[in-house]
């Protein structure tokens, strides 16, 4: 706290939010000083006098005006909550492009036209950067001059004592002691005022002391805004640069940071691949445990994934345990397990005998017990290719509804699969969805009934198909998990900003500014008389009347009443 002044009083008050002083010359809706023309003057040509145009310069200073504002911060950024809406009700195509083919598909109307209007592309369209963008530059408009205004503020002393402390909000008055002097009492006020952190004041003449506090207001306020801008630089920058990608990894093998190697992959518009770490994941054995008990029955209690990870090349492995809501951080680069399912493990005989596939192949959970759905391709098969599709039940039952699970650990499992048998397919180059069968050039294999042939498979079981295409085996049940590896290069300043933002807030809400005058005066009686006047400058807080009060009783020795 500064040292008590001693300069003389100064002029009225002028900075901004300063309501205490003489009143000077004001606006009194007489004559105006802005060059307008007085529109109920005649003009030369007996008509009203217009106004003359604003010119580019003036126009421009006018739009800038009118941009820095803050009510066009606030519109724009509730223009900006109200512009997201679409992006959380409508499907995105960098989130879930086989979502948005299906809307276009169903919605043959509406779907062109959001399309065209971005709408499966919100976050990234002209309309919604051009608002952010807006927003950005506004703010910045409003608080670099409130920056600059808040420092001149902070160099500028306390206000000089008004005339009339008894129009002030808090008013108190009591007796000079007679054992002490003005400049005693005034002294007194000063030192106690330093003592509540305010900033004092003392008049060259000896009869008056100002004291001020609660700059940190305003120094709230800033912060709040100055973090709402940096909000906006953090969620720019994870935007530009972050990347989220998924890959389905079969338990037993491994999982390369590269391009190749994510099943999707979404990345922001300055992204390289070049900021994707070489690191390499091991999935060594995912251990899984449902509720078995009557109640919660097949709820899930435990899903922890073991995993050997290599952070770079050449390094040391060590071992790590991914699990839900902890995931595994290399580098820059989280990766969280967001979901798990079945990949039975086949091997498939050609109608020449060999073996045309042989492996584990990742069947689609279709419902809380894990009934899952699959498609298992054999293109290299011979004379002829074949392919297989149908369900996976880990707890197998055949019902009215069909082959599904009834529990979602693999207690008994099946495989339920039709046959389909065609030449060879040209390859086109074109990709290909692995989790649908697409039967064009494709004949269903029958039974010796005529119906379409229908497969169960259980562990170490296989089936012969007829007329010598070949045979399928399931030798085996594995599982398989799904990997998010994501980077946000922005979220230290998104978290930071959010917390300086609370911090501002609460400074501008509980942060007091206040006004406190003291005076000794010589009454009408000749007695020396304390005057003690108090203001609010925010609004009126309760307990400025007690905190005066406190003060002028301190300083006259006056007894409570």
């Amino acid at each position: 706290m500064a040292d008590v002044d001693t300069r003389p009083e100064s002029g009225p008050d002028t900075r901004p939010g300063s309501d205490i002083g003489d009143s000077g010359g004001g606006d009194s809706g007489g004559g105006d000083s802005g060059g307008r023309g007085d529109p109920g003057t005649p003009g030369p040509d007996g008509g009203k006098g217009l106004a003359p145009a604003l010119g580019v310069a003036g126009s421009l200073r006018w739009l800038w005006t009118q941009l820095t504002s803050m009510r066009t911060a606030l519109v724009l950024l509730f223009a900006l909550a109200v512009a997201a809406v679409p992006g959380s009700l409508i499907p995105q195509r960098d989130v879930s492009p086989i979502a948005v083919s299906d809307f276009i598909t169903d919605h043959p109307t509406l779907g062109p036209l959001y399309d065209r209007l971005g709408l499966f592309d919100v976050f990234s369209s002209a309309w919604f950067s051009a608002i952010y963008l807006l927003l950005f530059v506004s703010l910045v408009g409003c608080i670099v001059p409130r920056v600059l205004v808040y420092a001149r503020a902070l160099r500028t002393p306390p206000p000089r004592t008004p005339r009339n402390l008894s129009r002030l909000p808090a008013y108190e008055t009591a007796p000079v002691p007679a054992d002490e002097s003005d400049d005693d009492v005034l002294e007194l006020a000063a030192v106690t005022l330093k003592g509540q952190r305010y900033r004092v004041l003392r008049s060259e003449d000896g009869q008056s002391v100002a004291a001020e506090r609660g700059y940190l207001r305003e120094a709230g306020n800033l912060l709040f805004h100055l973090s709402l801008l940096t909000l906006l630089v953090g969620v720019a920058i994870g935007g530009l640069f972050g990347f989220r990608g998924s890959s389905v990894v079969i338990v037993g093998q491994g999982f390369a940071n590269n391009l190749t190697q994510y099943d999707d992959l979404t990345t922001g518009a300055w992204f390289s691949d070049e900021q994707l770490q070489p690191f390499t994941i091991g999935v060594q054995d995912f251990r899984v445990r449902f509720e078995t008990g009557p109640v919660q029955t097949g709820a899930a209690r435990l899903f922890e994934l073991a995993t050997v990870v290599t952070d770079r090349p050449g390094a040391t492995p060590y071992a790590q345990t991914i699990e839900v809501n902890h995931p595994l951080r290399v580098d820059g680069t989280t990766v969280h397990l967001i979901g798990h399912g079945y990949a039975p493990v086949v091997t498939v005989k050609d109608g020449d005998g060999d073996v045309a596939f042989s492996g584990p192949v990742v069947f689609l959970p279709q419902d809380g017990n894990f009934t899952s759905a699959g498609v298992i391709k054999v293109p290299d098969g011979r004379p002829e290719r074949l392919a297989f599709e149908g369900i996976f039940a880990p707890t197998a039952q055949v019902d009215e509804q069909g082959p599904r699970s009834l529990f979602p650990d693999a207690l008994d499992p099946a495989l339920y699969i039709n046959a389909w048998s065609g030449p060879p397919k040209t390859e086109t180059g074109q990709p290909e969805n692995v989790y649908s069968l697409d039967t064009r050039g494709l004949t269903q294999l029958k039974g010796e009934d005529g119906e379409p042939l229908r497969i169960l498979l259980r562990p170490g079981t296989s089936f012969t198909l007829p007329d010598g295409k070949g045979s399928i085996e399931l030798t085996g049940v594995t599982r398989w998990v799904k990997l998010q590896m994501s980077a946000t290069p922005g979220i230290a300043v998104v978290l930071g900003s959010i917390g300086a933002a609370v911090l501002g807030l609460c400074l501008s809400l509980f942060i007091r500014p206040r006004r406190v005058w003291v005076r000794v005066r010589t009454a009408e009686e000749g007695s020396r008389l304390i005057e003690v006047g108090g203001l609010d400058r925010a609004d009126a807080r309760a307990g400025l009347t007690e905190d005066v009060e406190d003060l002028t009783r301190r300083l006259g020795k006056k007894e409570s009443t």
